[in-house]
């Protein structure tokens, strides 16, 4: 059935593309169009289909498969069900798949629209690959809570088109970094900012296979695109300031006295997809609600009276019926978002197991001096670009996991006393393709314990991180390491799974847990990285382009500390 549905699809994509086959240069083969892809046989043989043995331009190409992605896509959400079971786990595993297929098309249809652009300049493409690194992980997190809630999925018709809709995805990435970004193992230094995206020439991608360099500069620990307005936000208190400049500014308080009592209607009254910001000033208190900013609300930001004074609390968990996905407390998916001076927690405690607080799946979104408290799975940093900085981090097992690009600056993170017999793991980093511009970097932060620890420290042996994917990448520089960190540093998964193509990193890291000396060197994908490897990931390696700059002059510091 998939077979004949896949060239149905074809031949509807070749009779509505009309500019398919439009002279480009250089042209290129399918064979050579594929060599980065993940699945190269799926690559040559959906490309075969409507290019054959002619040469075609990068362009093209890339539409093409964006194109038969986005048909596939539309085709998965298509066949998954309104309602599912009575079992309430797994019907909210069918409701997320069908969530995410949403995002993924959102994200899909944004990819092409940038693609196609003629005045897209070549930094349109880091976007791209944002959006297409994203759906492949929204492509995962649905397998994931299909499996985690038991469901049969031999029964499920729509299980064999998610995963040609996944190697469809990985194709169109594969595509974007050959033909734009340099190729993933490129080590190209190039600071091109204005040149033309789709020109026809393969554009050298800068700082190498760099995760970060979707950000774009950092100044004084803000990342280029937080406007100077924004900063202004970040570094001011609530009280006494106009908070109100280019935006809006409303107050939640729990006795009435604001515009609203719950965040919830705060939220709802924001404009959608606004171009100005919203600003949410939540005063003193503790917010028993569960929070989503959706994908059709911008730049809304939070702003709190300060850490456990502005609380928002829930206790959702997978041990008490729910997915990992579905239980956070606060989930953001609406680009642009800014919180500070707030606490948000998932109190369902260890022996409840997978409880997030915090789950974010909005791009460029920003936390500063913020604290998130839970035990596994506190921070799920699922996808698209994500920033923190003096923020602390509570948790036991994996308790910072997901596939965003995440830079923690200046934070604290802290292990928490798990159940009995469970290992501390700080890290969980899920990228699972090569060509994904994913992975976590914690700079200038201390990794400690918490005081619950503490007196039982020596029970419960604790690492910097395990891979949860095959390309699992994770580095920690400049940062204080604890007593509490095990001398191998790192943990596997599960035997070697992994542990030849993941990424993990450290650099310059001080403190009685810094030794490398025993760290896991066997490992083929460990390092103990250089200055070179190391100027990969700081805010040097932020530029992405103009878009990312905000529209004043900006000094930028650079370089490692």
């Amino acid at each position: 059935m998939a077979p004949k549905l896949l060239g149905f699809t074809v031949i509807v994509l070749f009779l509505s593309f009309p500019q398919l086959g439009a002279a480009q240069t250089p042209e290129i083969g399918v064979e050579s169009a594929c060599e980065l892809a993940a699945d190269r046989e799926f690559c040559e043989s959906s490309l075969y289909q409507i290019i054959g043995s002619l040469l075609a331009g990068p362009l093209d190409i890339t539409s093409f498969a964006l194109h038969m992605t986005i048909a596939q896509a539309k085709l998965v959400w298509g066949l998954i069900p309104l309602s599912f079971s009575t079992h309430s786990r797994q019907s909210q595993a069918i409701h997320d798949c069908r969530y995410l297929y949403g995002l993924t098309l959102d994200y899909l249809t944004e990819s092409l629209s940038k693609l196609t652009e003629s005045s897209s300049e070549w930094t349109e493409a880091v976007d791209i690959q944002s959006y297409l690194s994203a759906a492949l992980t929204n492509q995962a997190t649905c397998l994931d809570g299909l499996e985690e809630a038991n469901v049969n999925l031999p029964l499920l018709s729509f299980t064999t088109h998610i995963f040609n809709a996944s190697r469809s995805a990985s194709v169109c990435l594969a595509l974007v970094n050959k033909f734009w970004m340099g190729g993933v193992d490129s080590q190209q230094t190039s600071t091109v900012h204005n040149r033309r995206l789709f020109s026809g020439g393969r554009q050298p991608r800068r700082n190498g296979d760099d995760f970060l360099s979707q950000y774009g500069p950092v100044d004084d620990g803000f990342p280029s695109w937080l406007s100077r307005a924004d900063r202004r936000r970040l570094l001011q208190t609530a009280s006494g300031v106009d908070l109100t400049e280019n935006g809006v500014l409303v107050t939640v308080s729990k006795d009435g006295s604001g515009n609203y009592t719950t965040i919830t209607d705060a939220i709802n009254a924001a404009q959608d997809k606004s171009g100005d910001r919203y600003v949410i000033y939540v005063t003193e208190g503790v917010y028993e609600e569960y929070i989503t900013i959706p994908s059709n609300k911008y730049n809304i930001m939070f702003i709190g009276d300060g850490i456990d004074v502005t609380v928002i609390t829930g206790n959702r968990s997978v041990g008490d019926g729910s997915t990992t996905f579905n239980s956070a407390t606060v989930a953001v998916v609406g680009k642009g978002f800014i919180a500070r001076d707030l606490t948000i927690e998932n109190t369902a405690g260890a022996v409840k197991n997978q409880a997030v607080a915090l789950r974010v799946g909005a791009d460029r979104s920003a936390f500063y001096r913020c604290s998130f408290k839970g035990y596994q799975d506190t921070l799920y940093v699922h996808s698209l670009r994500q920033f923190y900085r003096e923020c602390d981090i509570y948790g036991t097992v994996d308790f910072i996991f997901g596939n965003a690009a995440v830079v923690f600056q200046e934070c604290t993170l802290l292990a928490r006393k798990p159940m009995d017999r469970q290992n501390i793991i700080y890290t969980a980093q899920g990228r699972n393709d090569s060509n994904q511009n994913t992975g976590i970097s914690i700079h200038n932060c201390n990794v400690t314990a918490a005081a619950d620890l503490l007196p039982v420290i020596s029970s419960f042996p604790t690492y910097l991180g395990r891979p949860w994917r095959e390309y699992s990448r994770t580095v920690y520089m400049q940062s204080y390491l604890d007593s509490l960190i095990q001398p191998a540093g790192w943990l596997e998964w599960s035997g070697d799974f992994a542990l030849r193509t993941l990424y993990y990193g450290e650099y310059d890291n001080v403190g009685p847990g810094a030794n490398t000396s025993k760290r896991v060197d066997t490992w083929p994908g460990y390092r103990v990285m250089t200055d070179s490897d190391a100027h990969k990931f700081t805010v040097n390696s932020f530029i992405s382009g103009k878009k990312w700059l905000p529209a004043t002059s900006i000094d930028y510091d650079e370089g490692l500390l």
